[in-house]
Protein backbone atom coordinates (compact mmCIF):
# COMPACT_ATOMS: atom_id res chain seq x y z
CA UNK A 1 0.00 0.00 0.00
CA UNK A 2 1.06 3.51 -0.34
CA UNK A 3 0.74 4.77 3.01
CA UNK A 4 4.77 5.00 4.16
CA UNK A 5 5.29 5.81 0.69
CA UNK A 6 3.69 9.49 0.94
CA UNK A 7 4.46 10.21 4.56
CA UNK A 8 0.34 8.89 5.63
CA UNK A 9 -0.71 7.38 9.02
CA UNK A 10 -4.06 6.20 7.31
CA UNK A 11 -5.94 5.81 3.70
CA UNK A 12 -7.35 9.57 3.32
CA UNK A 13 -9.63 8.78 0.23
CA UNK A 14 -11.89 5.84 1.78
CA UNK A 15 -15.84 6.32 0.80
CA UNK A 16 -16.84 4.84 4.45
CA UNK A 17 -18.28 8.31 5.36
CA UNK A 18 -15.65 8.57 8.39
CA UNK A 19 -16.43 12.47 10.15
CA UNK A 20 -12.92 13.14 11.18
CA UNK A 21 -12.75 13.67 7.49
CA UNK A 22 -15.65 16.01 7.37
CA UNK A 23 -14.93 19.20 4.94
CA UNK A 24 -17.37 22.09 5.44
CA UNK A 25 -16.64 23.71 2.31
CA UNK A 26 -18.55 23.20 -0.71
CA UNK A 27 -21.39 24.95 1.80
CA UNK A 28 -21.40 21.99 3.67
CA UNK A 29 -20.25 24.22 7.05
CA UNK A 30 -23.46 26.62 6.04
CA UNK A 31 -25.67 23.51 5.64
CA UNK A 32 -24.85 21.40 8.86
CA UNK A 33 -25.36 24.63 10.58
CA UNK A 34 -28.51 25.67 8.95
CA UNK A 35 -29.68 21.99 9.89
CA UNK A 36 -29.13 22.63 13.24
CA UNK A 37 -30.83 25.96 13.26
CA UNK A 38 -33.70 24.05 11.97
CA UNK A 39 -34.06 21.12 14.39
CA UNK A 40 -33.31 23.69 17.55
CA UNK A 41 -36.47 25.11 16.56
CA UNK A 42 -38.39 21.74 16.53
CA UNK A 43 -41.36 21.78 13.97
CA UNK A 44 -41.81 20.82 10.71
CA UNK A 45 -39.71 18.23 8.46
CA UNK A 46 -36.32 18.78 6.78
CA UNK A 47 -35.50 17.70 3.62
CA UNK A 48 -31.88 17.01 1.61
CA UNK A 49 -31.45 16.34 -1.56
CA UNK A 50 -28.16 15.04 -3.17
CA UNK A 51 -26.74 13.40 -5.91
CA UNK A 52 -25.62 9.63 -5.60
CA UNK A 53 -21.92 10.30 -3.20
CA UNK A 54 -22.62 13.46 -2.80
CA UNK A 55 -21.87 13.47 0.78
CA UNK A 56 -25.32 13.00 2.10
CA UNK A 57 -24.53 10.18 4.79
CA UNK A 58 -21.79 12.04 5.29
CA UNK A 59 -23.51 15.40 5.98
CA UNK A 60 -26.05 12.96 8.31
CA UNK A 61 -23.66 11.62 10.73
CA UNK A 62 -21.71 14.58 11.14
CA UNK A 63 -25.24 15.98 12.12
CA UNK A 64 -25.61 13.99 14.39
CA UNK A 65 -22.78 13.80 16.19
CA UNK A 66 -23.26 17.75 16.33
CA UNK A 67 -26.90 17.39 18.26
CA UNK A 68 -27.14 18.81 21.75
CA UNK A 69 -26.77 16.37 24.59
CA UNK A 70 -30.66 17.04 24.79
CA UNK A 71 -31.74 15.62 21.43
CA UNK A 72 -32.01 12.08 20.89
CA UNK A 73 -31.37 11.15 17.02
CA UNK A 74 -32.87 7.99 15.40
CA UNK A 75 -31.78 6.41 12.10
CA UNK A 76 -33.55 4.93 9.99
CA UNK A 77 -31.57 3.36 6.80
CA UNK A 78 -33.95 1.02 5.23
CA UNK A 79 -36.24 2.51 2.80
CA UNK A 80 -38.26 -0.87 2.35
CA UNK A 81 -39.57 -0.94 5.60
CA UNK A 82 -43.18 -0.85 6.35
CA UNK A 83 -44.96 0.92 9.07
CA UNK A 84 -44.81 -1.23 11.77
CA UNK A 85 -41.29 -1.97 11.12
CA UNK A 86 -40.33 1.97 10.97
CA UNK A 87 -42.47 1.76 14.48
CA UNK A 88 -40.08 -1.13 15.97
CA UNK A 89 -36.75 0.30 14.65
CA UNK A 90 -37.48 3.58 16.12
CA UNK A 91 -38.40 1.74 19.55
CA UNK A 92 -35.61 0.12 19.51
CA UNK A 93 -32.98 2.96 18.65
CA UNK A 94 -34.49 4.50 21.96
CA UNK A 95 -34.14 1.45 23.82
CA UNK A 96 -37.84 0.51 24.07
CA UNK A 97 -37.96 -3.31 23.24
CA UNK A 98 -39.43 -5.50 22.89
CA UNK A 99 -42.28 -3.56 20.43
CA UNK A 100 -46.08 -4.27 21.44
CA UNK A 101 -47.99 -6.54 18.51
CA UNK A 102 -49.88 -4.36 16.23
CA UNK A 103 -49.59 -0.54 14.82
CA UNK A 104 -52.30 1.14 17.63
CA UNK A 105 -50.07 -1.06 20.30
CA UNK A 106 -46.62 0.27 19.22
CA UNK A 107 -47.76 3.74 18.49
CA UNK A 108 -48.98 4.28 21.98
CA UNK A 109 -45.53 2.80 22.94
CA UNK A 110 -43.86 5.45 21.29
CA UNK A 111 -45.96 8.77 21.93
CA UNK A 112 -45.43 7.21 25.92
CA UNK A 113 -41.98 7.39 25.35
CA UNK A 114 -41.27 10.75 23.68
CA UNK A 115 -43.51 12.26 26.08
CA UNK A 116 -41.22 10.64 28.91
CA UNK A 117 -38.47 12.41 26.80
CA UNK A 118 -40.16 15.43 26.80
CA UNK A 119 -40.92 15.89 30.36
CA UNK A 120 -37.00 15.07 30.81
CA UNK A 121 -36.44 18.12 28.48
CA UNK A 122 -35.40 16.38 25.81
CA UNK A 123 -36.39 15.77 22.12
CA UNK A 124 -36.18 12.85 19.31
CA UNK A 125 -35.38 13.46 15.79
CA UNK A 126 -35.13 10.79 12.96
CA UNK A 127 -33.07 10.61 10.22
CA UNK A 128 -34.43 8.83 7.25
CA UNK A 129 -31.80 7.72 4.62
CA UNK A 130 -32.36 6.98 1.28
CA UNK A 131 -35.69 8.64 1.36
CA UNK A 132 -36.42 8.32 -2.32
CA UNK A 133 -36.54 4.17 -2.27
CA UNK A 134 -39.91 4.82 0.01
CA UNK A 135 -43.58 4.40 -0.77
CA UNK A 136 -45.85 7.13 -1.18
CA UNK A 137 -47.92 5.29 1.94
CA UNK A 138 -44.72 5.28 4.34
CA UNK A 139 -44.08 8.81 3.39
CA UNK A 140 -47.35 9.45 4.29
CA UNK A 141 -47.05 7.28 7.44
CA UNK A 142 -43.79 9.32 8.61
CA UNK A 143 -46.06 12.60 7.80
CA UNK A 144 -48.47 11.22 10.76
CA UNK A 145 -45.61 10.63 13.15
CA UNK A 146 -45.02 14.08 13.22
CA UNK A 147 -48.86 14.63 14.78
CA UNK A 148 -47.43 13.24 18.12
CA UNK A 149 -47.46 16.59 20.21
CA UNK A 150 -48.16 17.90 23.10
CA UNK A 151 -50.32 21.52 23.56
CA UNK A 152 -47.17 23.24 23.12
CA UNK A 153 -44.29 21.49 21.06
CA UNK A 154 -43.88 18.79 18.27
CA UNK A 155 -42.58 15.30 20.21
CA UNK A 156 -40.71 14.27 17.21
CA UNK A 157 -38.66 15.54 14.06
CA UNK A 158 -37.66 13.82 10.55
CA UNK A 159 -35.30 14.47 8.24
CA UNK A 160 -35.19 13.40 4.96
CA UNK A 161 -32.14 12.91 3.23
CA UNK A 162 -32.61 11.43 -0.62
CA UNK A 163 -31.53 11.53 -4.29
CA UNK A 164 -33.06 13.96 -6.65
CA UNK A 165 -36.04 11.40 -7.23
CA UNK A 166 -37.05 11.97 -3.82
CA UNK A 167 -38.14 15.66 -5.04
CA UNK A 168 -40.28 14.11 -7.98
CA UNK A 169 -41.85 11.91 -5.16
CA UNK A 170 -42.92 15.02 -3.22
CA UNK A 171 -44.48 16.63 -6.30
CA UNK A 172 -47.67 13.93 -5.99
CA UNK A 173 -50.39 15.59 -5.39
CA UNK A 174 -51.56 12.59 -2.85
CA UNK A 175 -48.73 13.28 -0.19
CA UNK A 176 -49.28 17.37 -0.78
CA UNK A 177 -49.50 17.60 3.37
CA UNK A 178 -46.20 16.18 3.69
CA UNK A 179 -44.59 18.63 1.48
CA UNK A 180 -46.40 21.35 3.44
CA UNK A 181 -44.82 20.26 6.30
CA UNK A 182 -41.09 20.47 4.81
CA UNK A 183 -40.13 23.82 6.59
CA UNK A 184 -36.61 23.84 5.45
CA UNK A 185 -35.33 22.16 2.25
CA UNK A 186 -31.28 22.15 1.39
CA UNK A 187 -30.00 20.27 -2.15
CA UNK A 188 -26.35 19.40 -1.71
CA UNK A 189 -24.46 20.31 -4.64
CA UNK A 190 -21.03 19.09 -6.30
CA UNK A 191 -17.78 20.72 -5.47
CA UNK A 192 -16.34 23.20 -7.65
CA UNK A 193 -13.05 23.03 -8.69
CA UNK A 194 -11.11 24.91 -6.13
CA UNK A 195 -13.22 23.07 -3.41
CA UNK A 196 -12.18 20.01 -4.86
CA UNK A 197 -8.78 21.01 -4.46
CA UNK A 198 -9.07 22.07 -0.89
CA UNK A 199 -11.15 18.81 -0.18
CA UNK A 200 -8.07 17.28 -1.12
CA UNK A 201 -5.75 18.62 0.74
CA UNK A 202 -8.30 18.47 3.93
CA UNK A 203 -8.35 14.83 3.56
CA UNK A 204 -4.29 14.52 2.94
CA UNK A 205 -3.87 16.63 6.16
CA UNK A 206 -6.13 14.46 8.58
CA UNK A 207 -4.47 11.48 7.39
CA UNK A 208 -0.89 12.79 8.31
CA UNK A 209 0.42 14.28 5.16
CA UNK A 210 2.55 17.20 5.48
CA UNK A 211 4.66 17.37 2.08
CA UNK A 212 4.04 19.75 -0.58
CA UNK A 213 0.51 19.58 -3.02
CA UNK A 214 0.24 15.98 -4.32
CA UNK A 215 -2.23 17.34 -6.80
CA UNK A 216 -1.53 19.65 -9.50
CA UNK A 217 -3.88 22.38 -11.18
CA UNK A 218 -4.23 20.52 -13.99
CA UNK A 219 -4.69 17.11 -12.41
CA UNK A 220 -7.58 18.72 -10.12
CA UNK A 221 -9.26 20.28 -12.79
CA UNK A 222 -9.42 16.95 -15.08
CA UNK A 223 -10.50 15.28 -11.84
CA UNK A 224 -13.57 17.67 -11.17
CA UNK A 225 -14.55 17.17 -14.63
CA UNK A 226 -14.16 13.30 -14.30
CA UNK A 227 -15.88 12.92 -10.70
CA UNK A 228 -18.58 15.55 -11.19
CA UNK A 229 -17.64 17.06 -7.94
CA UNK A 230 -19.06 14.48 -6.18
CA UNK A 231 -17.07 13.53 -3.20
CA UNK A 232 -17.15 9.72 -3.68
CA UNK A 233 -16.08 9.71 -6.74
CA UNK A 234 -13.36 11.93 -5.96
CA UNK A 235 -11.99 9.14 -3.50
CA UNK A 236 -12.05 6.50 -5.56
CA UNK A 237 -10.03 8.64 -8.32
CA UNK A 238 -7.92 10.07 -5.40
CA UNK A 239 -7.31 6.65 -3.99
CA UNK A 240 -6.18 5.18 -7.05
CA UNK A 241 -4.35 7.65 -8.58
CA UNK A 242 -2.00 7.82 -5.60
CA UNK A 243 -1.37 3.80 -6.38
CA UNK A 244 -0.67 4.29 -9.65
CA UNK A 245 2.04 6.69 -8.53
CA UNK A 246 3.30 4.18 -6.43
CA UNK A 247 3.02 1.98 -8.80
CA UNK A 248 5.42 3.75 -10.66
CA UNK A 249 7.71 4.82 -7.68
CA UNK A 250 7.02 8.11 -8.39
CA UNK A 251 5.73 11.07 -5.64
CA UNK A 252 4.89 13.36 -8.85
CA UNK A 253 1.64 12.56 -9.92
CA UNK A 254 0.45 13.27 -13.76
CA UNK A 255 -2.14 13.11 -16.06
CA UNK A 256 -1.67 9.42 -16.69
CA UNK A 257 -2.09 8.00 -13.43
CA UNK A 258 -5.00 9.79 -13.09
CA UNK A 259 -6.14 8.21 -16.53
CA UNK A 260 -5.03 4.88 -14.98
CA UNK A 261 -7.50 5.49 -11.92
CA UNK A 262 -9.97 6.49 -14.03
CA UNK A 263 -9.90 3.39 -16.37
CA UNK A 264 -9.43 1.26 -13.74
CA UNK A 265 -12.58 2.20 -11.78
CA UNK A 266 -14.26 2.37 -15.72
CA UNK A 267 -15.53 6.34 -14.84
CA UNK A 268 -16.17 8.41 -17.62
CA UNK A 269 -16.80 12.22 -17.11
CA UNK A 270 -20.50 12.88 -15.55
CA UNK A 271 -23.19 15.38 -17.99
CA UNK A 272 -22.26 19.32 -17.61
CA UNK A 273 -25.09 19.38 -14.93
CA UNK A 274 -23.99 17.36 -12.24
CA UNK A 275 -21.19 19.87 -11.70
CA UNK A 276 -22.37 22.83 -12.93
CA UNK A 277 -25.41 23.71 -10.49
CA UNK A 278 -25.72 27.00 -9.55
CA UNK A 279 -23.76 27.58 -6.39
CA UNK A 280 -25.80 28.81 -3.67
CA UNK A 281 -28.76 26.56 -5.12
CA UNK A 282 -28.66 24.62 -1.90
CA UNK A 283 -30.58 27.09 -0.33
CA UNK A 284 -34.45 27.11 -0.14
CA UNK A 285 -36.21 30.36 -1.01
CA UNK A 286 -36.41 32.33 2.27
CA UNK A 287 -33.67 30.63 3.74
CA UNK A 288 -31.16 33.69 3.67
CA UNK A 289 -32.44 35.72 6.16
CA UNK A 290 -32.75 32.98 8.54
CA UNK A 291 -29.20 32.06 8.23
CA UNK A 292 -28.63 35.76 8.64
CA UNK A 293 -30.20 35.40 12.09
CA UNK A 294 -28.19 31.94 12.34
CA UNK A 295 -24.85 33.84 12.19
CA UNK A 296 -26.09 36.22 15.00
CA UNK A 297 -27.17 33.61 17.09
CA UNK A 298 -24.10 31.87 16.58
CA UNK A 299 -21.54 34.82 17.49
CA UNK A 300 -24.04 35.41 20.47
CA UNK A 301 -23.93 32.24 21.96
CA UNK A 302 -20.27 32.28 21.52
CA UNK A 303 -19.78 35.49 23.11
CA UNK A 304 -19.39 36.25 27.15
CA UNK A 305 -21.93 38.50 29.09
CA UNK A 306 -19.98 42.15 28.78
CA UNK A 307 -20.14 44.39 32.07
CA UNK A 308 -21.89 47.24 31.44
CA UNK A 309 -18.42 49.42 31.91
CA UNK A 310 -16.97 47.61 29.29
CA UNK A 311 -20.00 48.18 26.31
CA UNK A 312 -19.25 51.22 25.30
CA UNK A 313 -15.58 50.70 23.76
CA UNK A 314 -17.14 47.76 22.19
CA UNK A 315 -19.67 49.91 20.80
CA UNK A 316 -17.46 51.77 18.57
CA UNK A 317 -16.06 48.70 16.61
CA UNK A 318 -16.37 47.76 13.42
CA UNK A 319 -16.32 44.41 12.41
CA UNK A 320 -14.62 43.36 9.21
CA UNK A 321 -17.37 41.31 6.59
CA UNK A 322 -17.66 37.40 7.16
CA UNK A 323 -15.38 35.12 5.69
CA UNK A 324 -16.76 32.71 3.62
CA UNK A 325 -15.90 28.73 4.58
CA UNK A 326 -13.80 28.56 1.26
CA UNK A 327 -11.65 31.90 2.53
CA UNK A 328 -11.66 30.06 5.99
CA UNK A 329 -9.90 26.54 4.73
CA UNK A 330 -7.54 28.79 2.22
CA UNK A 331 -6.25 30.57 5.33
CA UNK A 332 -5.87 27.18 7.25
CA UNK A 333 -3.85 26.36 4.59
CA UNK A 334 -1.55 29.19 4.25
CA UNK A 335 -0.86 28.66 8.35
CA UNK A 336 0.26 25.31 7.69
CA UNK A 337 2.65 26.77 4.97
CA UNK A 338 3.91 29.25 7.70
CA UNK A 339 4.11 27.14 10.27
CA UNK A 340 6.94 25.00 8.35
CA UNK A 341 8.91 28.13 8.06
CA UNK A 342 8.59 30.13 11.11
CA UNK A 343 11.19 30.41 13.87
CA UNK A 344 9.89 28.41 16.51
CA UNK A 345 10.23 30.88 19.30
CA UNK A 346 7.64 33.19 17.18
CA UNK A 347 4.62 34.19 19.18
CA UNK A 348 1.10 34.52 18.20
CA UNK A 349 -1.89 35.68 20.12
CA UNK A 350 -4.98 33.30 19.89
CA UNK A 351 -7.91 34.73 20.00
CA UNK A 352 -10.47 32.84 19.58
CA UNK A 353 -11.36 28.45 18.78
CA UNK A 354 -14.49 26.58 17.12
CA UNK A 355 -15.28 23.54 16.45
CA UNK A 356 -16.24 23.81 13.05
CA UNK A 357 -14.89 25.96 9.73
CA UNK A 358 -18.58 28.04 9.60
CA UNK A 359 -18.38 29.21 13.60
CA UNK A 360 -14.20 30.29 12.82
CA UNK A 361 -15.88 32.15 9.43
CA UNK A 362 -18.08 33.90 11.85
CA UNK A 363 -15.65 34.70 14.78
CA UNK A 364 -13.43 36.05 12.44
CA UNK A 365 -15.90 38.79 11.32
CA UNK A 366 -16.39 39.69 14.88
CA UNK A 367 -12.90 41.14 14.99
CA UNK A 368 -12.03 44.56 13.80
CA UNK A 369 -8.64 46.49 12.74
CA UNK A 370 -7.59 46.75 16.42
CA UNK A 371 -7.13 42.94 16.10
CA UNK A 372 -2.96 42.59 15.55
CA UNK A 373 -1.90 41.37 12.41
CA UNK A 374 -1.73 39.41 10.34
CA UNK A 375 -4.71 37.32 11.14
CA UNK A 376 -4.56 33.41 10.40
CA UNK A 377 -6.58 30.46 11.07
CA UNK A 378 -4.99 27.21 12.17
CA UNK A 379 -7.36 23.88 11.87
CA UNK A 380 -5.96 21.17 14.15
CA UNK A 381 -5.80 19.64 17.27
CA UNK A 382 -7.01 21.66 20.93
CA UNK A 383 -7.54 20.00 23.48
CA UNK A 384 -7.08 16.73 21.40
CA UNK A 385 -10.03 17.88 19.58
CA UNK A 386 -9.78 19.09 16.08
CA UNK A 387 -10.63 22.88 16.07
CA UNK A 388 -10.37 25.82 14.08
CA UNK A 389 -7.94 28.85 15.80
CA UNK A 390 -7.80 32.10 15.05
CA UNK A 391 -4.00 33.66 15.55
CA UNK A 392 -3.32 37.47 15.37
CA UNK A 393 -0.26 39.00 15.10
CA UNK A 394 3.69 37.51 14.90
CA UNK A 395 6.09 38.97 17.36
CA UNK A 396 9.87 37.44 17.50
CA UNK A 397 9.95 37.44 21.40
CA UNK A 398 7.50 37.04 24.75
CA UNK A 399 7.67 40.61 25.53
CA UNK A 400 6.07 42.07 22.21
CA UNK A 401 3.35 39.25 22.61
CA UNK A 402 2.73 40.27 25.96
CA UNK A 403 2.17 44.22 25.01
CA UNK A 404 0.66 43.41 22.40
CA UNK A 405 -1.86 41.23 24.40
CA UNK A 406 -2.74 43.87 27.29
CA UNK A 407 -3.17 46.57 24.74
CA UNK A 408 -5.71 44.28 22.91
CA UNK A 409 -9.61 45.77 23.53
CA UNK A 410 -12.30 43.39 25.08
CA UNK A 411 -13.30 40.65 22.38
CA UNK A 412 -16.86 39.11 22.00
CA UNK A 413 -14.45 35.63 21.26
CA UNK A 414 -13.55 34.44 24.92
CA UNK A 415 -10.00 35.61 26.55
CA UNK A 416 -7.31 35.25 24.59
CA UNK A 417 -3.71 33.60 25.10
CA UNK A 418 -0.16 33.46 23.55
CA UNK A 419 0.97 30.24 21.71
CA UNK A 420 4.35 29.74 20.32
CA UNK A 421 5.13 28.00 16.47
CA UNK A 422 7.27 25.32 17.90
CA UNK A 423 4.48 24.70 20.57
CA UNK A 424 2.03 24.30 17.48
CA UNK A 425 3.78 22.61 15.65
CA UNK A 426 3.86 19.70 18.07
CA UNK A 427 0.93 20.20 20.02
CA UNK A 428 -1.78 21.26 17.76
CA UNK A 429 -0.55 19.62 14.05
CA UNK A 430 0.86 16.05 15.39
Amino acid sequence: MYLDYFGLKEAPFRITPNTEYWYAGGQRGEMLAALLYAIGQGEGIIKVVGEVGSGKTMLCRKLAAQLPDSVDSVYLGNPTLAPDDMLAAILADLGIAPPENGRQARLAQLNAALLARHAAGRRVVVFVEEAQGIALDNLEFLRLLTNLETATDKLLQIVLFGQPELDAQLADPRIRQLKDRITLSLNLSPLAEAEVADYLRARLAVAGYRGPDLFSPALIARMTTLSGGLSRRINVLADKTLLAAYAGQTHTLTPAHLDAAAGDADMQPLPRQHAGMRRWAWLSTGLAAALGLLAWLAWQALAPAVAPAAAAPQASRKPVATASVAEIAERARQTRLWLATAAAGTHVIQVASAKEAGEAAVLLGSLDAATPQPVRVLHGLSQGAPAWMILAGEFANRDAAMAALRALPALPTGAPFLRTVGKMRTAVLE
